[in-house]
């Protein structure tokens, strides 16, 4: 379908066939990002990776971050940090076994953690409570900023006045400095000299890649670059996996059967070891499974990334001029009769002897998108989803609170302008301990 926002034509594809098209057929041509004020503001005009427009300061960037922060072996490098928060949050549930708790609250703040101790080398629990609270509210508006028209953009002769009106251009400001005022803190905290570590961070590895080309005499990787990528890492690593796991719990217990086979299945395979460490994922192929079908039905970012097109090309039977935004709408293409049987039926079973995966290869199914702007960060993604699934299925069984059946389960979908979307209202559940 092709509309236009204000001024901004826009393509919406819906089908598996048009995101072929868009993302394959004519990739080259549809690769680049729109130049959103507040996306533009928040990246450091275009210094990151996710929101830059295509050229070669983003291929420079795509190929330096894919090489030094997610390489399987710098996701391994990390294990000990998802290891170590898993075992945290285990231990955080056990001590409230057999009374209702806000797992929606506990998902989010774990994956905030990992992302703050693999990006930082610090302590989440290090900040008081009214910090960690703030810090997630900032990620959650960064992502609305960063997702978001300005009405100048939309109306350019007189949208600014309605911006500065509305608060618009206000909100973007005081988001960028709250982000560049931390971003800076924790990077100067990083060159004291005589810093103790024991771990080389993700600011670590960007200060030596930045090292490294002042050495050589480039201006290809400034201090600006290095807070476009921490920008990154914020918004897609805090959200996305606690979004998934989110839905993945709520639709397990909607659904007894599922979640019963799936305990089984983990509980056989680790058995009496007492823990489950990532060695052992690779022989949990029903929880993958559970997770492939909460990427289909829930993708954390519905629209994907919009993107936009640097020429003419044409697309589902359109003529596409360069400059137009193109939306893909993996949430529809996920439960499109079309392509899948029963789609609203939460079903995991339909990918046993299948060969569709999430990896960019099979249009029906994107939750990371495919093509130059995939998510680099995919094997970081999933097997931290895997990881604390398994934890969670592992050591406790999971009922509703007293009075609640599972069809009094809201799975509506929370409202708002955000690249990410989540549940409408927190998961609140009874672990109870198995033994």
């Amino acid at each position: 379908m092709l509309l236009r926002l204000g001024q901004i034509p826009v393509l919406v594809v819906s089908s598996a066939e048009a995101a072929r098209d868009v993302l394959k057929v004519h990739d080259l041509a549809c690769c680049s990002r729109p130049s959103l004020s507040g996306a533009a503001r928040l990246s450091y005009n275009f210094l990151d990776v996710t929101l830059a427009p295509y050229g070669a300061q983003w291929r420079y960037m795509k190929k330096l971050i894919v090489l030094e922060l997610f390489s399987l072996k710098r996701v391994q490098s990390f294990r000990f940090v998802r290891e170590a928060e898993v075992e945290f949050l285990m231990n955080s549930i056990s001590h409230s076994a057999e009374t209702p708790i806000d797992l929606t609250d506990k998902l989010f703040a774990l994956t905030a953690k990992i992302t703050y101790r693999m990006s930082f080398g610090m302590d989440f629990r290090g900040i008081n409570s009214l910090d960690r609270a703030r810090f997630y509210q900032v990620v959650h508006e960064a992502e609305a900023v960063a997702g978001s028209f300005s009405n100048a953009e939309l109306f350019p002769f007189a949208g600014w006045i309605l911006d500065w009106i509305t608060g618009h251009h206000a909100r973007t400001e005081r988001v960028f400095h709250e982000l560049d005022s931390f971003f800076e803190c924790v990077i100067d905290d990083h060159l004291k000299p005589g810093r103790e570590k024991d771990h080389d961070d993700i600011i670590d590895v960007l200060l030596r890649v930045k090292e490294e080309q002042d050495q050589l005499g480039t201006a290809d990787f400034a201090m600006n670059n290095i807070k476009g990528v921490l920008l990154n890492l914020f918004v897609a690593g805090t959200d996305t996996a606690a979004i998934t796991l989110n839905w993945a719990m709520a639709e397990l217990i909607r659904n007894p059967r599922v979640l019963e086979k799936v305990q089984d299945e983990v509980r056989n395979h680790i058995g009496n070891k007492g823990k489950v460490s990532e060695s052992d994922l690779d022989k949990l192929s029903y929880l993958k499974m559970i997770i492939k079908e909460t990427f289909r039905m829930h993708p954390a970012a519905p629209l994907l990334v919009p993107r936009e097109t640097i020429s003419h090309c044409k697309i589902n039977g359109y003529d596409v001029d360069s400059k137009t935004m193109i939306q893909v709408n993996v949430w529809a293409i996920g439960r499109d009769p079309k392509y899948w049987k029963e789609p609203e039926q939460f079903y995991p079973e339909r990918f046993v002897n299948c060969s569709i995966d999430y990896k960019g290869q099979n249009f029906e199914f994107l939750p990371f998108g495919a093509g130059r702007r995939i998510c680099p960060g995919i094997h970081m993604g999933t097997v931290t989803i895997e990881y604390v699934l398994a934890n969670l299925l592992y050591f406790f069984d999971w009922k509703l609170p007293k009075g609640m059946r599972k069809e009094d389960i809201n799975m509506e979908e929370k409202s708002g302008v955000s690249l990410t979307i989540t549940k409408r209202t927190p998961l609140i559940l009874v672990p109870m301990k198995h033994h």
